[in-house]
């Protein structure tokens, strides 16, 4: 056996050994983002405002200082928490059931004052009339609503506690109690104060709020208070908690919160996988019985293009030290939209493999030059995605970065798998001599003479009516066509355990003052519900749904709340993220072919396929969210692939026709590219309804963008992009 392929075959076992060490066992080497685990999510702003100097600058990073610690009491692995911008924390809690407590513990101040009760009776009447003495503030106590007309300057703040712990009072009800430890300078101003106010009542305010007022019957020369305010233990042990490891050093509010439950994220796991493997049995199937044995060749380097996959994920925090391998939905889009790249570039070669057998080559020439031929379309592709891949990264938020990780290493595994580990197979095929003089494969296309440019004011007018419809559709429906993701609001999808009828839920929603939002049942799982409110009140929401439903084993699915801002946010990050691409790829194929109208036209078709999936979905009552962009961004960069191709054939037939001209050039390009074009838009779309049928409603719109885009696809490298050639080359002609 001759060295050279020796050497790539060591290469290979090398590689795949490689990452199967580092791809098993999966639940080990990559982690399941909160959309398939569970978990909560949330965008936390600081509240500067009333900040100077340098305090204003640290403030951020003295917040993310005390969150850590307060999770780390929390008992929460894996967490992550990251300063994103000036003044914005992003935290994430795998596995966090508990809601109300995890954004209790994340979000309160824990400001905590001691302030003398006023004596005053005559001041406290005039603070309750509306006018309240200067110099003082009406509180009220959180256990019997008690006013106080407390003093505004605050006698001792809570920076002097060096513990925090839970005790039983001794009284009859053995109530919890948080017990305070000053620091020495603490304790010698604490006692101070209770000493020169014996017989007054001295507040203890957190966060503004009054949670007891006892009165001092004597100094308190120890150090040591407590905060009564009839607790249960757990909400005792969290407010110890809080104040044992200091007070934010700012006010925060949450502009964007996603909680999903186990249920829906191991629903969304089965669901997910099912859709996989249908897909990819599909996929199999059609490429061992089309192309027989160069089909079989092709399904060992799919198979070991998901290892592969897997692998890069596992190796990512090995050669990038602090950075996760997580898999998410959206990941899970650039998994398979790397899968649809492979089984394009494997088409490609067996299509080029055929056309050398045909012209009467001996079957080693055959495949050699079918490799050689295939191999400047499938890099120019791959280099574009992967373009569009790293400025997605650059410029998107974490889904979209998520998505072009996961479609970065799936483009670098295809090309390897496609171009090194097939033809290493072919190679051993040859020299042990299994196969020798033919390829046999099957053919449902054969050669056509369709003249496409000739009707191509047909399908311009069909495009600009099909857009035009789906832009239409979209301004009329306004902030209504978007998700809470863009448009902000609150959503809660409750499981039943038997489906409920939809006009007591709304009566539900109308008792709490919630009669416009909207209810959402799905076919396919009745007794799941989707509710979407202008507001929060999802605790009241959830305790009023269990009272009307008694019977019912009602389980929060997820929660998902995004806030004006983080909505206008996300949206500007999205857009800028898909115009960046289109950017990219417009420069590099401009540049690889050397003509701007060839990038130039590719790109308009790529906003075309956008522009008519977005149509689509606005049309079919579906709204947009992150995962319909990540979508948009899965079509362009399967859709520059087939656009790739052909411009990639008309440069090579150039050199081969020179005397046709360009219109016929682009005809027979098109004509001869045609059956491989259908072929690899087929077989992935098999992956694609897969998804659509088998994924689940979370994937539900994410799979028709798809679906249709797929198709926008095919039409709009054909019909829009190869004809813009010929028209912008003729004007410049001109």
């Amino acid at each position: 056996m001759e060295r050279k392929l020796i050497y790539k075959i060591l290469l290979i076992l090398g590689v795949v050994g490689l990452c199967v060490y580092y791809a098993f066992p999966l639940e080990k080497r990559i982690n399941l983002g909160l959309d398939l685990k569970g978990g909560m999510h949330l965008l936390l702003k600081v509240d500067t405002s009333h900040l100077e100097g340098q305090a204003k600058l640290d403030a951020c990073d003295r917040a993310v200082e005390v969150i850590r610690n307060r999770i780390d009491e929390f008992g929460v692995r894996e967490t992550s928490i990251q300063k994103q911008g000036e003044d914005e924390i992003v935290v994430q809690l795998p596995g966090v059931s508990d809601r109300e407590r995890a954004i209790d513990i994340i979000g309160k101040t824990a400001l905590l004052e001691f302030k003398i009760v006023s004596n005053d009776t005559e001041k406290l009447k005039e603070a309750l009339a509306g006018t309240i003495p200067a110099g003082y503030e009406l509180k009220y106590t959180l256990d019997e609503n008690e006013p106080l007309l407390l003093e505004k300057q605050a006698v001792l703040v809570g920076d002097s506690l060096t513990n925090a712990s839970v005790r039983f009072d001794q009284s009859q009800f053995n109530e919890p109690i948080v017990a305070l430890q000053f620091n020495s300078a603490g304790a010698k101003k604490f006692a101070e104060v209770t000493a020169s106010n014996v017989g007054r009542r001295l507040a203890i305010v957190l966060d503004g709020k009054v949670q007891s007022a006892p009165r001092i019957r004597e100094a308190i020369p120890s150090g040591e208070a407590v905060i009564t305010g009839r607790f249960d233990a757990q909400a005792a042990q969290d407010l110890s908690l809080i104040l044992r490891v200091g007070a934010l050093p700012a006010p925060m509010h949450i502009e964007e919160e996603r909680t999903v439950g186990p249920l829906l994220g191991q629903d969304s796991i089965n669901k997910g996988v099912k859709a996989s493997l249908i897909g990819c049995a599909l996929v199999f199937v059609f490429m061992a019985g089309y192309y027989l044995l160069a089909g079989v060749i092709s399904d060992i380097a799919l198979f070991l293009n998901l290892i592969i996959i897997l692998g890069g994920l596992g190796l990512l925090p090995v050669l990038f030290p602090g950075v996760s391998a997580t898999l998410t939905l959206p990941g899970i889009a650039g998994i398979a939209l790397s899968l649809g790249m492979a089984v394009d570039a494997n088409v490609l070669i067996n299509e080029r493999i055929r056309e050398e057998i045909k012209a009467g080559r001996n079957l080693r020439s055959s495949i050699a030059n079918g490799y050689s031929r295939a191999f400047t379309a499938i890099f120019d592709s791959n280099l574009t995605t992967l373009i569009a891949a790293f400025l997605l990264f650059q410029f998107g938020t974490g889904p979209i970065r998520g998505f072009a990780v996961t479609l970065t290493i799936g483009l670098l595994s295809s090309m390897f798998t496609a171009i090194v580990v097939t033809r290493a197979i072919f190679e051993i095929l040859l020299k042990l001599a299994w196969i020798k003089n033919s390829l046999p494969m099957f053919r449902l296309i054969g050669e056509t003479k369709f003249d496409f440019i000739g009707k191509r004011k047909i399908f311009y007018a069909l495009s600009v009516i099909i857009i035009v419809i789906g832009l239409f559709s979209y301004f009329k429906k306004g902030p209504a066509a978007f998700g809470i993701d863009f448009a902000g609001g609150q959503l809660q999808e409750y499981s039943f355990k038997n489906p409920p009828p939809i006009d007591k839920v709304r009566q539900v929603l109308k008792g709490i003052n919630l009669g416009e939002a909207t209810i959402q049942q799905f076919k396919d799982n009745p007794r799941a519900v989707l509710i979407r409110t202008s507001e929060d009140k999802n605790q009241i929401l959830t305790d009023k749904l269990k009272e009307a439903f008694p019977d019912d084993d009602i389980q929060i699915l997820r929660i998902e709340r995004v806030g004006p801002v983080a909505g206008k946010h996300l949206k500007t990050k999205a857009v800028s993220a898909l115009l960046w691409a289109l950017v990219g790829i417009l420069i590099y194929v401009g540049f690889r072919f050397k003509h701007i109208n060839f990038a130039a036209a590719g790109v308009i078709a790529l906003l075309h396929d956008v522009l008519v999936a977005l149509g689509f979905l606005v049309i079919t009552n579906r709204q947009i969210d992150l995962l319909s962009v990540t979508a948009f961004l899965t079509i362009a960069g399967y859709s520059i692939n087939d656009t790739i191709v052909i411009y990639d054939r008309v440069r090579e037939n150039a050199r081969l026709y020179r005397k046709l001209s360009l219109k016929e050039l682009i005809n027979l390009s098109v004509n001869q590219t045609l059956g491989r074009t259908l072929l690899t838009s087929g077989v992935t779309l098999l992956v694609v309804a897969a998804i659509f049928f088998y994924g689940g409603e979370v994937l539900s719109n994410f799979a028709f963008a798809l679906f249709v885009g797929f198709i926008s696809g095919v039409y709009s490298t054909i019909f829009i992009a190869s004809p813009l050639v010929l028209a912008w080359s003729r004007k410049a002609a001109k």
